[in-house]
């Protein structure tokens, strides 16, 4: 029996819906903050034996490198536009007899500024995303963005972005880490201890051009 994840919120390969993303399309092609920015329903099973705790991330393979080179009119991004991981979801310490997350237990509406880093289940420690890097320098929205933070992908990407949604079964009750981890560190503190992982993998896109 090899570990699984499900969601009654989101599917693999499918387009994440709207009550999960940041922005949504505008009808001038542009986007706004428009989604519901709920964080997805999980349900894992069959871990391996000797599974001590969870691990869950949602990271996005696909965001454009250079922040700046986002929304720019007249900017088009392309497949060889340099790419880096965005993380939108970061949880550990995930006690081991537990198998789901409900949806909205990470965020439920975005916050300007971010929200706390604060535990979407008893005993679990949640990390910081990718929005505090993003929002850098904006006087309305600048902040650490801890819990769930959903898509947000430039409008000007020709790239449809990938959210990789993955639980990991991990061999020790607790990695160690405090609040508002970051992404490097979640990366550095789970290395060594992944019994297994499984992942769905839904998109997104803002491109009018892309969205079906």
């Amino acid at each position: 029996m090899a570990l699984t994840v499900e969601s009654s919120s989101i599917a693999d390969g499918q387009p994440i819906p709207e009550a999960y993303a940041v922005h949504t399309p505008t009808p001038d092609g542009r986007s706004e903050f428009g989604g519901g920015d709920r964080s997805p329903h999980l349900r894992w099973s069959g871990e391996p034996v000797g599974t001590r705790s969870f691990a869950v991330s949602v990271v996005d393979p696909d965001a454009p490198a250079d922040r700046n080179r986002m929304g720019v009119e007249g900017l088009s991004l392309g497949g060889d536009e340099p790419r880096v991981e965005f993380a939108h979801w970061l949880v550990v310490d995930i006690p081991a007899d537990v198998h789901e997350v409900p949806e909205g237990a990470g965020g439920d509406g975005f916050v300007p500024q971010g929200r706390p880093a604060d535990a979407p289940l008893p005993g679990a420690v949640s990390g910081q995303n990718g929005y505090r890097g993003l929002f850098e320098g904006s006087p309305d929205l600048e902040g650490t963005y801890g819990g769930w933070d959903g898509p947000f992908p430039p409008w000007n990407d020709e790239v449809v972005h990938r959210y990789v949604t993955t639980v990991h079964a991990l061999d020790v009750a607790s990695v160690g880490l405090e609040p508002g981890f970051t992404l490097e560190e979640f990366r550095a503190a789970i290395s060594g201890h992944v019994l297994e992982e499984a992942s769905i993998v839904p998109t997104y896109t803002l491109n009018p051009s892309l969205r079906g």
